[in-house]
């Protein structure tokens, strides 16, 4: 995925095993329930929502722009946590989710 942060790719090329075991188990939770990528995508951008994380919240928008979610369906995942996140909070992931849907316009 060309949108990952740049120390993401930097310790994917300078530790390849620990990358490749870290895919992996990501890939064996995807696998292990039966809950579809999009949703998958889609909660995964809440929970980075709720962590603070904008280059998490950034790269779960392009997954799940890329599993077939819209920018209406990003921007709800967002905006239901405002209960629970606070408005701060689900103010600056949708402002970060924002970016990432009009770089993905591009």
């Amino acid at each position: 995925m060309s949108n990952l942060p740049k120390g993401y790719r930097k310790f994917q090329a300078k530790y390849p095993q620990i990358y490749a075991a870290y895919e992996a188990l990501g890939k064996a939770a995807a696998e292990s329930g039966p809950l579809d990528e999009k949703t998958r995508e889609l909660i995964k951008l809440g929970m980075a929502a709720a962590r603070g994380s904008e280059s998490a919240v950034q790269s779960h928008t392009h997954r799940a722009l890329k599993a077939g979610a819209t920018a209406e369906e990003v921007e709800h995942a967002l905006t239901v946590g405002i209960n629970t996140l606070g408005f701060p909070t689900m103010m600056a992931a949708l402002s970060w989710a924002w970016e990432a849907l009009e770089d993905h316009k591009e």
